[in-house]
């Protein structure tokens, strides 16, 4: 067993995570410590999403951490820096004691942030507790622009009324709000709308998460790889527009677009500089959370599940260890897993020999879900790089399509149990 008592609550030095200045941010040792950490706070919910990663449950798990043991997490997460720190579930609502641990973690230092289901429970007054308490913004998810798409989407009628609401309460009391967008077959033709309306209400960040088959979420939801490069364009030319800050989650491929859009620009004469980050970044900095480059599946970003253990991301559920028997520092500095999340020297395939792999390394959890293998390629990425095109041509390396084909669940990559 692992030691995991913490450091003082309020250390000088860690995590890098200041910003220097509208739309740029310092540069950020991911081998030290990660920019994010999303503690999944209970699987139960009162709604029952078609794409729910927790496969959420209307109950809570007996053997979730206890509010001593999420006071324990703060104080392990702050160690890392004053980073961000993110309450999610199921519906974090359903905790009695968040308040509670909102106002903890935010007399640490911790940039605090909550995802509450849009139901019922997210109340106007709960919502102004957790104002009170030092939370720093609020998200909730929003994936079509009308009750009819979303509705349908989460399953529970009046979900899409709530998630409305809910934004006007956080807003009304002066928080920063985001929304959280899944991008999936039923709703690829409504992000214009959807950027619309989001306008409207004020958010200073759009979140869009690019779905990955897991929990309840099934292959055939997913968009293809030229339906998302598709996305990512259309992504790029909202950024323009938007009076808000845009992310693409579980896409990391995204960056890749940006950069080649705006190399074109450069090059037409348009614009001078070339920057991985989209024109809307600084919007999301006003309340000191902002984003970062490059973050991926274990590589800057830790999340924790209900009942304690200690993943690359929700969408990659391997356990490298558990809070219960391990330090969250020690996990993501030193475990198999997380390190080798991090070389991106090992991906296989065409991800291996990509020229963005420094800006992308592609998503790890899809990867994973389609083929067993986390470091294989990236399966709905539309790119095919030069050299892997030319080793294609030589006989060196199998065409795409055949590559994925015989990678298809395969048997899961293993490591050694860490510690």
């Amino acid at each position: 067993m692992t030691e995991k008592r913490r450091p003082a609550k309020h250390p000088e030095t860690g995590g890098g995570t200041r910003h220097a200045g509208r739309g740029r941010s310092a540069p950020l040792d991911f081998e030290k410590a990660p920019f994010l950490v999303i503690w999944e706070t209970t699987q139960a919910c009162g709604l029952a999403c078609r794409h729910c990663r927790a496969e959420a449950v209307p109950h809570r798990h007996p053997l979730e951490l206890t509010t001593e043991e999420a006071r324990d997490l703060l104080d392990q997460v702050r160690s890392f820096g004053p980073i961000i720190f993110v309450f999610s579930g199921g519906d974090c609502l359903k905790r009695p004691d968040l308040e509670e641990l909102v106002e903890y973690g935010a007399g640490l230092g911790l940039r605090m942030a909550a995802t509450p289901a849009t139901t019922s429970l997210a109340t106007p007054e709960r919502i102004r507790a957790l104002a009170e308490a030092g939370l720093t913004r609020l998200a909730v998810s929003l994936d079509g622009p009308d009750a009819v798409t979303h509705d349908a989407f989460r399953r529970v009628s009046g979900s899409f009324d709530h998630g409305l609401r809910i934004l006007q309460t956080a807003r009304d009391l002066g928080m920063s709000t985001q929304v959280n967008t899944v991008v999936a077959r039923h709703n690829l033709g409504q992000l214009g709308t959807m950027a619309h309306l989001l306008g409207e209400v004020g958010i200073v960040f759009w979140e869009v998460f690019f779905l990955v088959p897991v929990g309840r979420a099934r292959p055939e939801d997913v968009a293809s790889a030229d339906e998302f490069e598709e996305v990512f364009h259309r992504l790029y030319d909202l950024s323009r527009e938007v009076p808000f800050d845009l992310k693409a989650t579980a896409a990391p491929q995204f960056q890749r677009v940006v950069i080649q859009r705006k190399v074109a620009e450069r090059r037409a004469g348009r614009r001078a500089e070339v920057d991985s980050l989209t024109d809307g970044v600084g919007f999301s900095e006003q309340d000191g959370i902002g984003r970062a480059r490059n973050v991926n599946d274990g590589d800057g970003f830790v999340f924790v599940s209900h009942t304690g253990d200690i993943m690359p991301s929700g969408f990659l559920p391997v356990a490298a260890g558990n809070l219960r028997t391990h330090g969250l520092r020690e996990v993501y500095r030193e475990s198999p897993l997380f390190r080798q999340l991090r070389d991106r020297s090992l991906l296989a395939g065409k991800c291996g020999v990509c020229e963005f792999r420094p800006v992308c390394g592609g998503s790890r959890a899809r990867a994973h879900a389609v083929t067993g293998d986390w470091l294989e390629a990236e399966p709905y990425c539309a790119h095919v790089p030069e050299r892997y095109r030319k080793m294609v041509e030589s006989g060196q390396a199998e065409p795409v399509a055949e590559y994925f084909r015989n990678r298809t669940n395969r048997k899961a990559r293993s490591l050694p149990v860490f510690g």
